[in-house]
């Protein structure tokens, strides 16, 4: 992510699995019909989507151009790959599990669309990455989350990522401050990025089907990304998000808060050649923070991207940094 600034944050600027329901094991009762005996399906957290109005529907949301090369992520057998290959110059598809992707080669040997597609087996936390215009992803419900955020710190940034997760998932990363689903997920991912809720895919539509429904969501990255370093931002709403429906200052004030920003704020000192005034009260200069803000009595769960970007610039005026 970009590096800090002290300058103020705004989230308006110049233009230029853990995360979703794990299945359960199953039981030795269940019929072929709740796994598939051919790929680790269940080992991986995927669910090969059957339907093809659905995938070419998915492929169309992306509004692909004849340059665009494209990154997929969990292809499978290749029901949305065959698709983005036909609208797409270049197509890179990473995938964990190596019979789906010997599955995947069979089905495009021999064909015109063989040269536009590299296969890359493996943990797409862990794989470099190509050059990319747009995400496409029947997301495996492992690495929502860390999918998400690793498009997002991406460079170059891509123009569009159509994800497809569990619903639940999908509505957290949509959702809007006052409402139940808004997170520290939400708003971490909505300082980066414009998140669209565009389509429900029901569990019927893939093989085996999951367990819960599923959504697909558009994330358009903002270019360029606002001057905020993410670890520092993540640090804030991880104390203000621990009790959303808590006070700003009750978050603040929860054990090991104030101790932790102290020391923080010691380092910041030292990097800086600042000298560290022992007679400062920490939890006296959070407390004036919040007064001059008017925070103190606000929650989390009504607080928007902005609210959060202006308490973080206050926080920085005074040398005070969450990472």
């Amino acid at each position: 992510m970009p590096r800090a600034t002290s300058e103020r944050f705004n989230k308006i600027h110049a233009a230029a699995a853990k995360p979703g329901v794990a299945k359960s094991s199953k039981d030795s009762t269940n019929s072929a019909s709740a796994s598939n005996p051919i790929f680790n399906t269940d080992r991986f957290g995927q669910h090969i989507l059957k339907n093809p109005l659905v995938a070419q529907s998915i492929v169309d949301k992306a509004n692909l151009r004849p340059t665009d090369k494209v990154l997929e992520v969990g292809p499978g057998t290749g029901n949305l790959t065959v698709r983005i290959l036909e609208k797409a110059k270049h197509v890179t598809a990473v995938e964990m599990d190596p019979r789906m992707a010997a599955e995947l080669t069979k089905r495009v040997q021999g064909k015109p669309e063989q040269r536009k597609l590299d296969i890359v087996i493996g943990d797409f936390v862990k794989a470099d990455l190509p050059y990319f215009d747009v995400c496409i992803s029947n997301t495996p419900y492992q690495i929502s989350s860390p999918l998400v955020f690793r498009l997002l710190s991406h460079r170059p940034i891509c123009r569009v990522a159509i994800l497809m997760f569990q619903r639940e998932f999908a509505l957290r990363l949509v959702a809007t401050p006052d409402t139940a689903l808004w997170s520290r997920l939400s708003a971490n991912v909505q300082l980066y990025a414009k998140v669209d809720h565009i389509m429900k895919v029901g569990k019927n539509n893939f093989r085996p089907p999951p367990q819960v429904e599923s959504s697909v969501v558009r994330i358009a990255p903002y270019d360029p990304p606002p001057p905020v370093k993410f670890e520092e931002f993540d640090g804030l709403t991880r104390i203000i998000f621990s009790r959303r429906n808590k006070t700003i200052h009750a978050g603040f004030m929860a054990k090991g808060v104030v101790s932790m920003l102290e020391a923080n704020w010691k380092t910041w000192c030292a990097e800086n050649e600042q000298i560290i005034d022992d007679s400062v009260d920490m939890k006296t200069r959070i407390e004036k923070v919040l007064d001059e803000t008017e925070f103190t009595e606000n929650r989390a769960a009504k607080m928007t991207v902005n609210d959060i970007l202006k308490l973080l610039s206050a926080f920085h005026d005074i040398g005070v940094h969450f990472a």
